[in-house]
């Protein structure tokens, strides 16, 4: 089964998303339960609770709990603010938020804080660049706020497509941001769900698939059950294992029965270049800490240049800080999404 798939369907109750890509899980979208904090991208009015001088935040009041804001200036108790949700909050803790909000969709981002029209770098055809800068300059006018980015899927989009999602996005900003004043906190916008957030993001598959058949059909809860166990196996007879614990993501290689002496480097290799994957579809975030197979320091360079390529192209924002003094590999990754837990 070559090419890529999405499957769209419910497993226990909840939407699911599903990218297949020659025959293999390479992502997966899942509504959170009922129970879970606010999803990232999710608006609020928040109100200015108390100060937290020694952090320089804010703690802030919402209508279900408590948010907090990083580097909070020049704000006093009581002030309303329009905030979004940047991603999951751990148990007991507030949730992240920041007051740059942004809406974004398929072929858009409305930005309130940065005027002006921007087209995205992804986009190299010089003619393209100039159609869709005559698109945006044709629906806005001489209106310079809210700012307005083109993405990178626009340039495969009719002018028509295009069009109609910038009037939808600046609409719906210009109703948030008019809202953004009030007395009491309150949820303004939603985040986007499992399958909007992939009709969003994934914009160019082979084939989309619906219904209530579609996730057997390509297996989808089978391929969801590699991603639950633990223990993965790497190619050249090697293994690995991703354990989350309460304080960080733990990730130990082993090379298994190979003895031979490029068995460390090849092994590693291969948790390197599938470890994006892995860590997206079982939806892990916070401080990784990799303990590599034993190797010589002369290979670390070689490591890192692949994990850096493998890093590159994934979706999710991941910073890859570097060797501890006992030889484990640290990374921290934002926590856009929850863990599996099907």
């Amino acid at each position: 089964m070559k090419g890529s798939i999405v499957v769209l369907g419910q497993l226990a109750g909840r939407k699911l998303a599903a990218r297949i890509v020659d025959g293999r899980l390479d992502d997966l979208l899942i509504d959170p339960k009922e129970s879970a904090p606010p999803s990232p991208g999710t608006i609020f009015r928040a109100i200015c609770d108390r100060p937290l001088k020694g952090q320089g935040g804010m703690m802030l009041r919402l209508p279900d709990g408590s948010g907090f804001l990083r580097a909070a200036t020049g704000l006093r108790p009581g002030q309303p603010l329009l905030v979004q949700v940047t991603g999951f909050a751990e148990a007991g803790k507030a949730v992240p938020v920041t007051t740059r909000v942004l809406f974004k969709s398929r072929y858009c981002i409305v930005t309130p804080d940065a005027p002006g029209i921007n087209v995205s770098r992804g986009i190299r055809d010089e003619e393209n660049r100039v159609r869709l800068l005559e698109i945006a300059s044709e629906v806005l006018g001489d209106a310079t706020e809210p700012g307005l980015i083109l993405r990178s899927a626009a340039a495969d989009a009719s002018d028509e497509e295009i069009a109609d999602d910038i009037v939808s996005m600046r609409d719906l900003a210009i109703a948030v941001l008019g809202d953004a004043d009030g007395t009491e906190p309150e949820r303004l916008v939603d985040g986007p769900d499992a399958q909007m957030l992939a009709w969003r993001e994934w914009t160019t598959p082979d084939m989309v698939v619906d219904g209530p058949t579609a996730l057997d059909d390509y297996a989808v809860p089978e391929l969801i059950e590699t991603m639950v166990t633990p223990r993965i196996a790497l190619t050249g007879g090697g293994h690995a294992w991703i354990e989350p614990t309460r304080a960080f993501i733990a990730v130990d290689v082993n090379t298994g029965g190979d003895t031979s002496p490029a068995a460390s480097l090849k092994a590693n290799i291969s948790l390197a270049r599938d470890l994006p994957r892995q860590l997206r579809c079982r939806g892990l975030g916070g401080q990784i800490v990799v303990d590599f197979a034993p190797l010589p320091k002369k290979d670390r360079r070689q490591l890192e240049s692949v994990l850096r390529a493998a890093f590159k192209s994934d979706s999710v924002e991941t910073a890859l800080v570097g060797w501890t003094q006992m030889g484990n590999f640290e990374m921290q990754r934002k926590r856009e999404r929850l863990p599996l837990d099907i």
